[in-house]
């Protein structure tokens, strides 16, 4: 059996790291088109050596750190650098910011220099330099640092062949280090940053391609995306956008998974014996789980879209756009990429935040994110949504009142974070300082459908195996409860009626009965969890009208419109999210936030839930 060697993969944001670590595995590491999306390191054995493991580290920018999180992967890599299974470095750089790459690049080569470890550059996106009939001198530029030099595309796959031979060959045999002088008398790899940025630009200027060949398309389209008005404009248009994308996207795919499984519940039921096994396929599978499995669709449209936004190199400027308006709020721009991934789920988010280079303004962050409104919500707001808001719309059609229902409480979510934020950054002297806000523009790009796809599937997917678990255990708990000891005859006199009129009078001063109040203790082991406890009681109580969309179920129960507007606001609040406590206790080191934020937005939730139903319903008469 072969040794298992490792390869360093390593490279400044952005610079195609990942995509190319994604490549060479097999494996579907998440990529962005914006700083530090890359926060673990990651590792995969190659699909061409199975005894080869890359490892893909976090990108930085230089290899002298300045924040905590840069130090923390500087340090993993010279500890990889004296790791004896480390047997060779790729260093990945962008052809099109060449001499920003070749920075960097020095650096590495200086470092595994010293520690005797072969490297290779992997000169990236040369798709783009042959897209724009430009060519560099990769032989001349391997010749001065003296080591392999593999033109690539990570993204089509070009020279990826190359480069697998250049580390398997060179992997046992460190190349020869260059100790010879330049024209200049400087040593060509030099520790001395103002000698490494000199000679990046001579390497870059003599081997590269001329200039900066997307600075001119890149500064035209800043002067648009970055203008103090047009710039804010466009934001709030393309937020808009997002959100009105998935129900107008999501509406035909919502449509297809909810024709069959009603197809597979009228062609499955009637082949089964009366009795329990007959009602529980019907309220357990088809009435709570199918009633959940309806809105995957718009988790699907919903990372679409925002894999849109961070693979065309937007979101970077949108944080660059947010800085001064979240620095009112106690935060920084930084803050918006993992607030704006915690749209997806708070959990990303809550890694995301490491690049965060103030320990305090990520402190702030951590409160925000369980604010921001995560996918596990979406199947709740879109359920009460289509319940209690009308399928029309305004100005022909444009703008569905939905899918401003569903903006505005996004926005409400976002708005709470941000104030919370502001009131516990003013209340507190240690979190008035902080560091410079430094952000790197990465380049506007096509984004690559591909990718983009199958990342959305396979969030989806994730999200349904993930949530379905718990789902179908609670499901399972909800239909025992609910069908004995009366075999579903009356619903009130169950087990679980019984348990509910317990907890009822904690719901009745915001117009919900026992099962919303069951349902809603349940959703705190995962949000999504409310709408298959209701698809289950629903289901039981409607005997062979089960069938029915639990909207309209929701619609005939005769809830009140506040209780529907007061269920919004509460789920949009509170933490109702176990993986999330875990993650945060994980990267603070304790319990103590993870509990304090529990019972403080649980309180705030259910306060502001009570106020929003006495004050629509007395809006309403």
């Amino acid at each position: 059996m072969p040794l298992i060697s490792k390869t360093i993969l390593i490279g400044s944001p952005n610079s195609g790291k990942s995509l190319l670590f994604n490549q060479l595995t097999g494996l579907n590491q998440k990529v962005a088109n914006f700083p530090g999306i890359t926060v673990n390191i990651k590792s995969g054995k190659s699909t061409v050596a199975p005894e080869l493991v890359l490892m893909d580290f976090p990108g930085v920018y230089s290899l002298h750190a300045i924040s905590g999180e840069e130090k923390i992967s500087v340090d993993a890599f010279y500890a990889g650098l004296k790791d004896p299974e480390v047997s060779s470095v790729v260093c990945v750089v962008d052809t099109t910011r060449l001499e920003k790459g070749l920075i960097f690049a020095l650096q590495v080569i200086n470092a595994c220099a010293k520690h005797n470890k072969p490297v290779m550059i992997a000169a990236n996106m040369i798709d783009v330099l042959n897209s724009h009939g430009m060519t560099m001198d990769l032989e001349g530029l391997a010749a001065a640092l003296k080591v392999p030099v593999a033109a690539i595309s990570a993204k089509s796959g070009l020279g990826l062949d190359h480069l697998q031979e250049l580390i398997t060959s060179h992997r046992d045999s460190p190349s020869p280090y260059p100790s010879d002088i330049d024209s200049k008398g400087n040593n060509i790899i030099a520790s001395d940053d103002s000698i490494v940025h000199r000679q990046a630009q001579q390497l870059a200027a003599s081997f590269g391609p001329k200039g900066d060949i997307l600075i001119n398309s890149q500064t035209r389209l800043d002067q648009f995306f970055l203008h103090s008005w047009f710039g804010g404009i466009s934001f709030i248009l393309i937020m808009f956008l997002l959100f009105q994308s998935i129900f107008t996207w999501a509406a035909p795919l919502m449509d297809g998974v909810e024709s069959i499984l009603q197809f597979a519940a009228v062609a499955v039921l009637p082949l089964l014996p009366a009795g329990a096994i007959s009602d529980f396929v019907s309220d357990a599978l088809f009435g709570g789980i199918g009633a959940f499995l309806v809105f995957v669709p718009q988790i699907f449209i919903l990372t679409l879209v925002v894999g849109m936004l961070e693979d065309s190199g937007y979101l970077a400027r949108a944080a660059v756009i947010c800085h001064k308006p979240l620095r009112i709020f106690g935060l920084t721009g930084k803050s918006f990429i993992p607030m704006l991934s915690s749209v997806a789920c708070a959990i990303p988010g809550i890694y995301a935040a490491r690049t965060v280079d103030s320990p305090r303004k990520r402190w702030l962050t951590y409160l925000a994110i369980p604010l921001m409104p995560c996918s596990a919500r979406l199947p709740v707001y879109s359920l009460l949504i289509a319940a209690f808001i009308p399928a029309t719309g305004a100005f022909g059609g444009v703008v569905g009142w939905q899918g401003f229902a569903m903006v505005s409480i996004y926005l409400f979510g976002i708005l709470c974070g941000l104030l919370v934020t502001a009131l516990v950054s003013r209340t507190s002297a240690a979190l008035q300082t902080d560091l410079p806000f430094v952000l790197e523009m990465p380049p506007y790009r096509l984004p690559s459908w591909k990718p983009l796809l199958r990342n959305a599937w396979d969030r989806s997917k994730h999200f349904v195996t993930k949530a379905g678990k718990v789902i179908f255990m609670v499901t399972v708990v909800i239909w025992v409860l609910g069908y004995f000891p009366n075999q579903g005859a009356d619903l009130g006199q169950s087990w679980l009626g019984h348990m509910g009129k317990i907890i009822e009078p904690a719901f009745a001063p915001f117009g919900l009965d026992w099962k919303y109040g069951v349902a809603i203790l349940t959703s705190f082991l995962a949000r999504e969890v409310f709408v298959g406890t209701l698809g289950t009681l629903f289901g039981i109580e409607g005997g062979e009208e089960n069938i029915i969309s639990l909207v309209e179920h929701i619609q005939n129960s005769g809830l009140p419109i506040g209780a529907g507007f007061a269920l919004l606001v509460f789920f949009s609040i509170a933490l109702q999210c176990v993986s999330t406590l875990a993650v945060l206790r994980r990267e603070t080191g304790s319990w103590r936030l993870p509990t304090q934020l529990f019972v403080s937005y649980s309180i705030f939730a259910y306060g502001a839930a009570w106020l929003t139903f006495v004050t629509v319903q007395s809006i309403a008469g």
